[in-house]
């Protein structure tokens, strides 16, 4: 796959949109749930902590891909080819199973409250992250394994000179490839997915059937499970379903580089999915943006006020000069 105009100006229009708003985005939810964690951290804190961690670690090798995309070859280091890979595949179905393990925290807490809160400890929070974590490296491990495949036409030597990252392949990588891409399919999408499914909607039905549950609460938990069900079909679809249409014709489809768009746009929702989930990313958020109103009055306000004053100053002394007049 080479890369055409259409496709660089896709991926630096979409990749720097993603790093203007979710870095910042990112670093606040960092900044908050470290806070709280430290305090009294809950299962919840921890898995959002990680998510987040998640997140900045896409955006830190972001870059990458925006250089690439701009000069429409890689020029870097081959070492930074299989790595920046690594790392943008690991996160990206990182934060599906942790999307998922937030589902199933929601649900647990509201089908069986009495029992989740005696059994609710967030150091089975911070195993399954490490889990997560564990599993979904493994499987990216795979582009490392591709791209320093050794086969009869190439050496390494002849890989460090190539001119694309992770884009085009030989049958003998292919055939490493797919198998693996056909069960990050089933694995590490469409199980989590039905879970999240299956948790969201059970946790919607038994939120809608509570007659005197608070309606501020009530609206935003469905918004909270509406928004991750979002990322999942926007997000995390097309790039999945490139997994299969490629397992089954056995061929890594030209368009598959598109399906990956929506997956990095991931970064820049899940601070919705913050929002939702925290109080206190909501209280951090609102005193933000209650201190930037403050500054924007005391900017703007004062030379509001002095520019009225000088009207005001003005119209008395023409007013003054036409009663000397007079």
């Amino acid at each position: 796959m080479l890369w055409t105009k259409e496709l660089s100006y896709s991926v630096l229009v979409v990749d720097s949109i993603t790093l203007i708003t979710g870095l910042p985005a990112n670093l606040l939810a960092l900044y908050t749930f470290i806070r709280k964690v430290k305090k009294r951290a809950t299962p919840l804190d921890v898995l959002l902590l990680s998510l987040t961690i998640s997140d900045l670690l896409f955006l830190l090798f972001l870059p990458l891909r925006i250089k690439e995309a701009a000069n429409m070859k890689w020029t870097l280091s081959f070492f930074l080819c299989p790595l920046s890979g690594f790392i943008y595949f690991s996160t990206i179905h990182n934060s599906t199973l942790l999307l998922t393990a937030i589902s199933v925290e929601r649900y647990l807490g509201v089908a069986f409250p009495i029992k989740y809160k005696l059994k609710r400890n967030p150091r089975y929070a911070f195993i399954a992250s490490v889990m997560f974590w564990v599993l979904s490296m493994g499987h990216c491990s795979i582009v490392y394994v591709v791209e320093y495949h050794k086969h009869s036409n190439n050496t390494l030597k002849d890989l460090s000179n190539r001119t694309s990252c992770y884009k085009e392949f030989t049958k003998e990588q292919l055939d490493l490839l797919l198998p693996v891409r056909f069960e990050l399919f089933i694995v590490l999408f469409c199980i989590p997915f039905l879970i999240c499914c299956f948790c969201y909607i059970n946790f919607i039905i038994i939120l809608s059937r509570l007659p005197n549950f608070n309606p501020q609460k009530r609206y935003r938990a469905i918004g909270l499970a509406l928004v991750t069900l979002l990322v999942f079909i926007v997000c995390f679809i097309p790039f999945n379903v490139s997994h299969v249409v490629g397992f089954v014709g056995w061929y890594s489809p030209p368009w598959r580089v598109y399906t990956v768009l929506p997956s990095t746009f991931n970064a820049c929702l899940d601070p919705f999915i913050f929002y939702f989930s925290s109080s206190a990313v909501r209280e951090t958020f609102h005193h933000i943006i209650q201190q930037f109103l403050n500054w924007l009055h005391r900017s703007f306000g004062q030379k509001c006020n002095c520019l009225q004053l000088g009207r005001s100053m003005g119209y008395d002394e023409r007013t003054q000069s036409s009663n000397d007049t007079i």
